[in-house]
């Protein structure tokens, strides 16, 4: 069990006065953990230190504009793997069937592929599986970071943490400065994307989760503990 993955989840989720309340403890456990280095840790504290003294309707307002207006951000892993696609339905199951194997159940309106959640299932598991499970989402968590980071977000420093956490390539250096190219909402695109029903099987590998282990394959509320 990893307290510092529910830490950073809680980082990640949608900020509220519980959240602001709950950023000493969020500090602490990043302060505390020995697989971060300095430049993680820096970052994070900048990041927490700016939550923490911001206007909170700022700060939702700034959430919502990063994370709910396209998929290049999107916190909902299977976005970035099955897009709209049947297979995301399909695969989203899968994952809950793990985490309620493991004991860990979700409310009504939560779901699995939202990395907040998925960091809070997995303070609650051994740090091995952790590090396979994110690991073998890395290539989705290093884009997420980099999208962040050239929109100059503060967000990019938990996808940092989470990749050295467990051991993986950071970041990639801006290189482009320009301004991000705007996209669609999400909403916007579920207007214009006819959705194809009919029946469905998670493909081979990419995205596809196997219920009968403790760790899902990736491939192609919030707050501090509950």
């Amino acid at each position: 069990m990893t307290i510092t993955f529910r830490a950073l989840g809680a980082l990640l989720a949608y900020p509220d006065r519980d959240l602001v309340d709950a950023l000493p403890e969020i500090r602490a456990a990043v302060d505390g953990e020995r697989r971060l280095g300095r430049k993680q840790k820096a970052a994070l504290a900048a990041f927490i230190d700016d939550l923490g003294t911001s206007d909170l309707l700022d700060a939702q307002e700034a959430y919502v504009g990063m994370f709910d207006r396209g998929r290049t951000t999107s916190l909902h892993l299977f976005e970035h793997v099955h897009g709209d696609s049947r297979d995301r339905g399909t695969a989203m199951l899968d994952l809950r069937s793990v985490y309620e194997q493991a004991g860990f159940v979700f409310s009504a309106n939560e779901l699995p592929d939202y990395v907040p959640a998925v960091l809070e299932f997995l303070s609650t598991q051994p740090f091995a599986t952790a590090e396979e499970m994110l690991g073998d989402c890395a290539h989705i968590l290093r884009a997420l970071g980099e999208a962040l980071q050239q929109r100059e977000s503060p967000y990019a420093a938990v996808f940092a943490a989470l990749l050295a956490m467990v051991r993986q390539p950071g970041l990639a250096a801006v290189k482009d400065r320009s301004p991000a190219r705007e996209e669609k909402s999400i909403d916007e695109e579920w207007v214009e994307e006819p959705v194809i029903f009919g029946p469905a099987g998670a493909p081979a590998g990419c995205g596809s989760a196997q219920p009968q282990t403790s760790v899902v394959q990736f491939m192609p509320r919030p707050g501090m503990p509950r």
